[in-house]
């Protein structure tokens, strides 16, 4: 297995960092300091060298520096699939950019179309407090959660993704019209009948192969095991169906129903709209019904069984961006999560307000000092 790891980091007009760099020695890196210091703008910023729109979801705008004039960089020197490699993305002159399309990405200061080239060197993990309501919340934001959990492992799933909600929005379009041209309408069924499937079949995979890795972790964890499944009838389908016969059930469907989504001014039915299913296992109910504790656990089991899942189906150990992790972890769940973590043998980074959270990280580890958009220096 192949590790993760950002050796230096640099940051340049990024939210609160108007120019800031350090380099990590450890493969546990933790950040501490005051609410509001920039811990979590750290993290964004190495979130942005993976594909995807990094962990908050941030337009290119939101990220800059108010004071600046909008341009921005991250880079970061890695050690990855690939070996040594430079990463690199950022917004340069912001007029000249929003005419070709934004975002710069670069790998060795050479360009490339976009960060998928990045999932060639690193693949990445993360949990926010953001996700602390996902078992809560509505079915859109476990689908994205989901959709995070095959892109760790393929890179272009996130364009797949894309390009079926943009198939989706095209037909919704046509079907606008009164009297609509069949034949192109009979094309663009067919378009998102074959993107629908295909990203359908990676989110089958993905949590068929992550269910059975945590039924193996089973009652081995400290963290509680889940029983997850999808709550979809084609990527149920595909476990058991030709692609083929999914695919063109899935276009008479879409053919069948123009007039019931026109009126309703949407597609009613397709893996757009399904749903994750989570199970607290040690008590068989749903996660949503289990105590806000009980979730939390919950999600890092899930988030350390992905994070294996990676590893066994790319090869390449990810690299885990942790914001806030133990703030709500008793010292036995702590020292729990901090075994587990050294043992799948990446490079970790975690962040917490608190510095006696992380009196037990245990050895392999460095501790540095956050405080309003500049990186102190090594605590430890």
């Amino acid at each position: 297995m192949i590790p993760s790891r950002v050796r230096r980091l640099s940051l340049t007009r990024f939210r609160n960092y108007g120019a800031a760099a350090f380099e990590t020695r450890e493969d546990v890196i933790v950040l501490v300091g005051p609410n509001g210091a920039g811990k979590t703008n750290c993290l964004e910023a190495i979130s942005l060298l993976s594909p995807g729109r990094g962990l908050r979801r941030a337009t290119r705008e939101d990220v800059a520096d108010i004071r600046g004039d909008g341009s921005w960089a991250v880079s970061a020197e890695v050690e990855g699939a690939l070996g040594l490699a430079t990463l690199g993305t950022g917004v340069e002159t912001p007029d000249a950019d929003a005419a070709s399309g934004g975002r710069r990405y670069r790998i060795d200061r050479e360009p490339v179309a976009s960060a998928v080239a990045f999932g060639d060197h690193l693949r990445m993990v993360w949990l926010t407090p953001s996700m602390d309501g996902l078992f809560t919340g509505p079915a859109s934001e476990r689908r994205r959660f989901l959709d995070r959990l095959v892109l760790a492992i393929d890179s272009d799933h996130s364009s797949r993704v894309s390009a079926l909600e943009r198939s989706l929005r095209s037909r919704n379009r046509l079907l606008e019209a009164r009297n609509y041209d069949a034949h192109w309408c009979d094309a663009i069924e067919r378009e998102t009948a074959e993107l629908a499937v295909a990203v359908a079949a990676m989110r089958a995979q993905t949590v068929t192969r992550l269910a059975a890795a945590l039924e193996t972790r089973g009652a081995n964890s400290a963290f509680p095991s889940a029983g997850i499944g999808l709550d979809g009838w084609m990527e149920n389908a595909l476990l058991s169906e030709p692609a083929t016969t999914v695919e063109d059930r899935y276009r008479a469907i879409l053919r069948d129903n123009r007039a019931r989504d026109a009126a309703a001014g949407r597609t009613l039915d397709g893996p757009h709209l399904t749903d994750l299913d989570v199970i607290y296992a040690p008590k068989n109910m749903p996660a949503k019904d289990a105590s806000t504790g009980e979730q939390k656990a919950l999600l890092i089991g899930l988030v350390l069984a992905h994070a294996g899942l990676v590893a066994e189906m790319t090869g390449i150990v990810p690299l885990l961006l942790l914001d806030e992790v133990v703030a709500h972890l008793d010292p036995d769940r702590r020292g729990a999560l901090f075994g587990a973590l050294a043992s799948l043998g990446g490079q970790v980074w975690m962040s917490g307000a608190d510095p006696a959270a992380f009196a037990n990280v245990g050895a392999g580890s460095e501790i540095f000092e956050v405080h309003s958009g500049q990186i102190a220096g090594r605590s430890r």
